[in-house]
């Protein structure tokens, strides 16, 4: 039940979908606590920002947040009486001194302390400031699977693990969030119906490694999807997060066959050298890469593969660029997402000679976007003139035009269809014919 309380909370959420999960977790618990959510920072007397600290960019774009949200203090700007971060940042610098760095805030609390946020108000507000990290992340308490969700109705994360096992030499993830923990099968069935429920169509499920899913709990991934896709209600369960080697040839075939599973796979890959994926400490090389790839498409071809690659490792020599370059113009991925080594102390690459000069990453990441957009140009010039479904959730008012997705576009990351038609309803699936392309995204018109 929920307790009356005056005092409004807004809150940022940075970094992955897997901390929006921890955001809405926190919400929820905001709400039971009777605070008002408010989307207007200038009349928060609350405000929490919850944070990523994978890379360097991220980290510059948490503390500008902070600071932004410090100035609600002001009372020119705002009425912020607590100023309250969360997640990776101080999980990750608390011993550093980050809160000696940012007096302005009231509360640093860790990837374990989300479900305490109300009590942690409470001492607050007693005078007390507060560091609450823990060294590893909680599950929700049993019998608890609400959150507050923050994403369009018809479609909703659902965090399926916490943590990783795997100790890829640039990540600085395990020491962040701990090893892999899996959330037992009914739970996510529990929160799948729940989701459902609350009018989502779409499940996507997310984790730091989804394919390492019930490996320490005596299940497997498929187990959960054949699971998941009989709950009355899912349309489509998305997969993001696979890491290459654990994706089995079962695991391929249900994506296949089963309707309810979206033709979408999003597989990071990191980098097609072999002598980079080895110093990477990756589990697969590209001989297996390119087999992976192989099956997947034999399987059926209209499944789409995202996959995500990294720049400027310590040790890439022009050579290997290439090969990511040649790997690219043949694998011929649907999307993909580029980013620059960053060097993270306390990782084993940071140790590592032969660093790559901040101009070079940047003139190599130019030319891996440059060659996939090649790529994804013909793959959008192919799409033309097929009709196929798409569900619909926005609007270009500048241009008159209707948004949706297919199956092979995730939110918010992947391009999107733009289409003509009347009478559509946001979160219902409609056939759309396409007629042509405007930049990266699709355009067409409803059959």
């Amino acid at each position: 039940m929920e307790k009356q309380n005056t005092k409004r909370v807004a809150i940022v959420s940075l970094g992955c979908d897997k901390n929006r999960v921890d955001t809405e977790r926190m919400l929820y618990r905001l709400r039971q606590g009777g605070y008002e959510i408010t989307s207007e920072f200038d009349k928060a007397e609350i405000i929490v920002v919850n944070t990523c600290a994978f890379i360097l960019s991220a980290r510059r774009e948490a503390v500008g947040n902070i600071l932004q949200c410090a100035e609600y203090k002001n009372p020119s700007k705002g009425i912020c009486q607590k100023l309250i971060v969360t997640g990776c940042l101080p999980q990750k610098h608390i011993k550093d001194g980050i809160a000696k760095d940012l007096p302005e805030v009231d509360a640093f609390l860790g990837v374990g302390a989300y479900d305490d946020i109300c009590n942690i108000l409470d001492d607050l507000y007693q005078g007390k400031k507060v560091i609450n990290i823990e060294c590893a992340p909680q599950q929700e308490r049993e019998g608890e699977i609400d959150r507050f969700i923050t994403t369009p109705m018809h479609y909703a994360y659902l965090k399926i693990a916490e943590g990783c096992d795997s100790r890829c030499t640039f990540c600085t993830i395990p020491s962040i969030r701990g090893k892999f923990v899996s959330k037992p099968m009914t739970r996510v069935i529990e929160e799948t119906k729940s989701l459902v429920d609350k009018g989502a169509k779409e499940i996507i499920l997310v984790a730091q490694d989804v394919t390492n899913y019930g490996a320490d709990i005596g299940t497997h991934l498929v187990a959960l999807l054949d699971k998941m896709t009989q709950v009355e209600g899912v349309e489509w369960v998305r997969l993001m997060y696979c890491y290459p080697d654990l994706v089995s040839d079962d695991l391929i075939q249900m994506v296949a066959q089963n309707p309810k599973i979206a033709n979408y796979m999003d597989i990071p890959l990191q980098h097609i050298s072999d002598n980079i994926l080895r110093l990477m400490a990756r589990r697969n090389n590209q001989a297996q890469t390119r087999t992976l790839l192989e099956k997947i498409r034999q399987a059926s071809p209209d499944i789409a593969i995202r996959s995500t690659f990294m720049t400027g490792f310590p040790g890439e020599t022009e050579s290997d660029h290439q090969e990511l370059l040649d790997f690219l113009q043949t694998a011929r991925l649907d999307n993909v997402g580029f980013f620059a080594y960053s060097k993270e102390e306390g990782t084993p690459s940071y140790h590592l000679p032969n660093q790559v000069s901040a101009k070079v990453k940047k003139e190599r990441l130019k030319q891996l976007y440059a060659t996939q957009q090649q790529v994804s140009h013909a793959k959008q010039q192919a799409m033309i003139g097929k009709t196929i479904p798409v569900l619909y959730e926005d609007i270009d008012y500048q241009r008159s035009l209707f948004v949706g997705r297919t199956q092979g576009q995730a939110p918010d990351i992947d391009p999107v269809v733009k289409f003509k038609g009347n009478n559509v309803d946001v979160g219902q699936f409609y056939k759309i014919k396409i007629t042509g392309t405007q930049g990266i995204d699709l355009l067409g018109e409803l059959v």
